[in-house]
């Protein structure tokens, strides 16, 4: 009897341990508050976990704690695709089989579909690809505003309103984070260029700061909850703006009350000073191949690594900025490696593919069509010439980090023959000589577009060829290679490269039914524009490119795209140009600075928020085409706007309505633009600013109400004085129009 005593004694002891055995830490507790997993996670990591990841230990992930089970962090590239898996040091291919994915069009692209149902169904497909692929963090979109045409990287952002560009990013978060996977928008802040990018200061004024360059990035962070937020390389007040006391820890965590993680770009850390008090969280890229320092594992020299550590262990610094940091990053990896709820994702799904083709279809911008060039008559068209080296160059590899890894490219040219090929004969002659190589950042296009003849004999080739057709695509535009729309490096001068003004005011003389198709993420000049009847703005429109180009050439698809900036005239109609400092003070150039970190140039942005169509509208220039425009096959008639009230006070909303309707034979959409002028201000004001806009799709024949609110944010401007949005009470006009110079109709109201 004693004996069973003593043996259920020890078994309830035993079960009793078991059971403390088998409960779950709290940080581990999916039904515990995500505050308190953190706070407990953060109260078992030693000093030098903590320090471990906070930084990168390879080129593209950070360190998890395996100790205690949390995983790490890996991130891509990918504001338009995932990018293809690089070496652990170092930026080569890794030469895996299984890393292809869809390319969708360039962000330029998607701005220019000007709908938010874009924005999403984007997001939620590179997400679930990026998801799928295993990645924590998609390192985008970018939202830095254009400034000037010559911005090597405008391709990857969203155009020169803020409002617009405000609107675009907020729905691509949500889509991508559906997935368990956090965006990282970028580059906050004022990397408006590349050339000097590692060694600008920019100086700017609190107004252009707050209501251009700003807006973007806050409402990632307010309304789209963006989990992560990129930083830039240049300066701001004299400090980088990855570890900048002004931009990140007054404005972004201050101002907006930001509880996401700052990661750095890629070799932005400079100071561990800075590092460790300016707010940011998470380091990366800090020297390229991981390994310059000479030792087992470079990564534990980072600002934020050993050194950081050091100054801890020597009581120079405390623990509290560094318990914020991983509190941060915590909190990030509970929303994205450590969420047992994410969905498993997908690659090139036949959604993905879809998508792609519906957004680059959108995003076509019709410029010009005179004489209803377009589409393509096929009862009058037995015979198609496509001319132009980018009609046949894959354009989803090079332009620095964008560069990728595609499943497929359909080409434009393919795409053309694809579409006609069977009704029409489509020939193809080259016309110039571009870019012939197919290696960008270890990608490989696996095309050799090397070429022997000379450019005369090319021209000669193309004007005979369009001479013996009925119609003449012509393809070109810039690519991806340097000095074009690329990374790291600027845009030389406006005009097209490889003499191809010259090639088609050629074509224009051979034959008059021409459409210009180009490929391209920025404004471009055109000296030809009076020769040519028809002319379509493509952009690098990804895996899908030559499906979307053939479709709306063939009038399958009606153009509806509408421009996210202005195409001056000329370079100097540029308000940057105008006024501003590009690429620097002028002065500093001629004394050399800018050349070196230690040494940067100053850029002052003189023309202040007086950027783009706020410029062209204030110093009344007649841009070559207006931000907003675009054409469609159809025509579309606007009744007089009415609004629900003439006088709000600032806690109103108002509405304006207006009828739209199709008064053409074919259906299409519309974007119906709402743009705001201040009668009478205190400070200096663009004579209208985007506010609102609404896509609307037609029937031929069908007409439908369109219905816009707003409230007084979209009347308020920044007082720098006051340090706050202001709504000056007083008149005010709202002005519906189907671009920002072709207003249709208008009315005033009053802010009490």
């Amino acid at each position: 009897m004693i004996k069973k005593l003593i043996l259920l004694s020890v078994l309830g002891c035993m079960t009793q341990f078991s059971f403390a055995q088998k409960k779950t830490p709290v940080y581990l507790d999916d039904s515990k508050p995500v505050e308190q997993r953190i706070e407990d996670a953060l109260s078992r990591m030693t000093l030098e976990e903590k320090i471990n990841i906070i930084h990168a230990q390879s080129k593209f992930s950070s360190h998890g704690v395996p100790r205690l089970g949390i995983p790490e962090l890996w991130t891509a590239d990918g504001p338009h695709g995932v990018r293809s898996e690089v070496l652990w040091d170092e930026w080569d291919q890794a030469g895996w089989t299984n890393d292809s994915i869809i390319a969708y069009p360039a962000l330029t692209a998607l701005s220019a579909t000007w709908n938010r149902n874009m924005s999403s169904i984007y997001g939620k497909s590179l997400g679930e690809e990026a998801r799928y692929r295993g990645k924590d963090v998609i390192l985008g979109p970018g939202v830095n505003i254009y400034r000037t045409p010559l911005n090597g990287r405008n391709f990857e952002y969203m155009g020169e309103d803020p409002f617009l560009t405000s609107q675009m990013v907020v729905p691509y978060i949500k889509g991508v984070q559906a997935n368990g996977v956090a965006t990282s928008v970028k580059h906050f802040a004022l990397n408006n260029q590349e050339t000097f990018r590692h060694s600008s200061n920019v100086i700017v004024d609190d107004r252009a700061l707050y209501e251009i360059y700003l807006p973007p990035f806050k409402a990632a962070v307010q309304e789209g909850d963006s989990w992560t937020i990129m930083g830039a390389y240049d300066l701001y007040k004299g400090q980088h703006a990855s570890h900048n006391q002004y931009l990140l820890n007054d404005i972004l965590k201050g101002e907006w009350g930001y509880k996401g993680v700052v990661v750095s770009d890629w070799g932005a850390v400079l100071d561990t000073d800075q590092a460790i008090h300016n707010g940011l969280d998470l380091e990366f890229g800090t020297w390229t191949n991981g390994l310059s320092k000479g030792t087992s594992n470079a990564y534990e020299n980072y600002y934020l690594a050993k050194p950081y550590l050091d100054l801890i262990k020597s009581g120079k610094v405390g623990t509290k900025e560094l318990d914020d940091k991983v509190r941060r990053v915590l909190g990030l990896a509970y929303k994205t490696s450590m969420n047992k709820n994410k969905p498993f994702g997908s690659i090139a799904s036949e959604d993905h593919i879809a998508a792609a083709k519906q957004i680059a279809s959108e995003g076509i911008v019709l410029l010009q069509n005179q004489k209803a060039t377009l589409p393509i008559n096929l009862s009058k068209t037995k015979k198609i010439a496509v001319i132009g080296e980018n009609a046949i160059k894959m354009m989803t590899v090079g332009g620095g980090s964008s560069s990728l890894k595609v499943k497929y490219e359909t080409l434009p040219l393919d795409g053309i023959k694809e579409r006609f090929g069977k009704q029409a004969e489509v020939v193809y002659a080259r016309g110039y000589v571009g870019d012939v190589g197919g290696d960008y950042n270890g990608v490989k296009s696996g095309q050799n577009l090397k070429e022997t003849r000379s450019s005369a004999e090319l021209i000669s080739e193309a004007v005979k060829l369009a001479k013996e057709s009925d119609f003449v695509v012509f393809v070109g535009g810039l690519n991806k290679s340097d000095h074009q729309d690329a990374e790291g490096m600027d845009r030389e001068s406006y005009g097209l490269p490889y003499d191809q003004d010259k090639l088609i005011s050629e074509l224009s003389k051979a034959n008059k039914n021409l459409a210009v198709v180009l490929v391209s993420g920025n404004a471009v000049a055109m000296p030809w524009i009076k020769e040519v009847p028809s002319v379509l703005q493509s952009w690098y429109l990804g895996s899908e490119s030559g499906h979307a180009i053939a479709a709306v050439l063939a009038g399958d698809v009606n153009p509806s795209g509408k421009l996210p900036f202005s195409f001056p005239v000329k370079l100097e109609d540029n308000s940057a140009h105008a006024l501003g400092e590009y690429p620097g003070n002028k002065a500093e150039l001629a004394a050399g600075k800018g050349k070196d970190l230690k040494d940067p140039i100053n850029i002052t942005y003189n023309e202040g928020i007086f950027v783009g169509y706020r410029w062209h509208d204030t110093k009344n220039i007649k841009p070559l085409f207006s931000f907003g425009h675009g054409l469609s096959y159809t025509t579309f008639e606007y009744g007089k706007v009415k609004a629900d009230k003439s006088e709000l006070t600032a806690n109103d909303k108002i509405t304006f309505t207006v009828n739209v309707k199709n008064n053409g034979k074919v259906d299409g959409a519309e974007v119906v633009q709402l743009y705001i002028s201040d009668l009478k201000s205190s400070l200096p004001r663009p004579l209208k600013e985007l506010k609102g806009f609404d896509k609307v799709y037609l029937k031929a024949g069908e007409s439908k109400d369109v219905s816009i609110t707003i409230d007084k944010s979209a009347l308020s401007f920044f007082d720098p004085a006051k340090h706050d949005w202001v709504a000056e009470p007083g008149d005010f006009e709202a002005l519906i129009g189907s671009s920002s110079s072709d207003i249709r109709t208008k009315i005033k109201f009053t802010l009490k």
